[in-house]
């Protein structure tokens, strides 16, 4: 089995973004860029990812789509909407920061991350270090961000963090993240033309075959399961 092999069984049994998961359809608009941010925080914590996506869709299923919905939301609701996600062990904590984190994007980017991204003109620390002011986006939220991020803003690619280079690993892959981006570009780029996918499942859409690719190996790196599926159908 190659590493191309392997690539496409991951790829086609588990290649879908972790946004393209919560109902974000990820373009370089203040919307979905707000809500992979919170989805980012969610995913930060030490919970189930699949918790952490249910939970994305409750806020956003309750209207907190804008970081101007989310600030207007009260305390009790976002508690309310996290729980109804199944996100209770840090309901309160996170219904306190995504508030505060709101109100922060509103203030200095009046709720534009682009703004941000103008800001760091390219440098990935800086804009690392930008997304860590927002209250909950510690060094792993930032890493989440800009892992799934780098289907829109192509100038982070090809960004694979530590997480995604353990499922690398796993699956016998390579472990460097220009290597792993050649071979994402090979796979998808053998792919047959088909109309109007998603942003961020299955493969190639709009340039983002790396974060999928990295999204996918963040699944074989949380989830054995993941890794013994893809060694049975390569």
């Amino acid at each position: 089995m190659t590493a191309r092999d392997t690539v496409e069984v991951l790829l086609a049994r588990h290649g879908t973004t972790y946004a393209a998961e919560a109902g974000i359809r990820l373009r370089n608009t203040p919307q979905p860029l707000y809500q992979l941010l919170v989805l980012s925080d969610l995913l930060s914590a030490r919970i189930r990812a699949s918790v952490a996506v249910s939970a994305a869709r409750a806020l956003f299923d309750h209207g907190m789509r804008s970081p101007r919905r989310m600030a207007a939301a009260s305390w009790q609701q976002r508690v309310d909407a996290l729980g109804e996600g199944g996100y209770r062990r840090y309901d309160e904590r996170t219904a306190t920061q995504l508030g505060d984190g709101a109100r922060l994007l509103l203030d200095e980017y009046g709720g534009d991350l682009r703004r941000l991204r103008a800001a760091a003109d390219g440098d990935l620390d800086a804009l690392r270090a930008g997304l860590r002011r927002a209250p909950g986006i510690g060094p792993a939220g930032a890493d989440i961000f800009v892992r799934e991020v780098q289907a829109v803003w192509p100038e982070t690619a090809p960004y694979v963090d530590g997480k995604a280079l353990q499922g690398a690993e796993r699956l016998g892959l390579p472990t460097s993240a220009a290597k792993l981006a050649e071979l994402a570009e090979l796979v998808v780029s053998a792919e047959p033309p088909r109309p109007a996918r998603e942003a961020g499942r299955g493969g190639r859409t709009d340039g983002s075959g790396i974060a999928v690719l990295a999204a996918a190996l963040v699944r074989a790196a949380l989830d054995q399961h993941v890794v013994e599926d893809v060694r049975a159908h390569a």
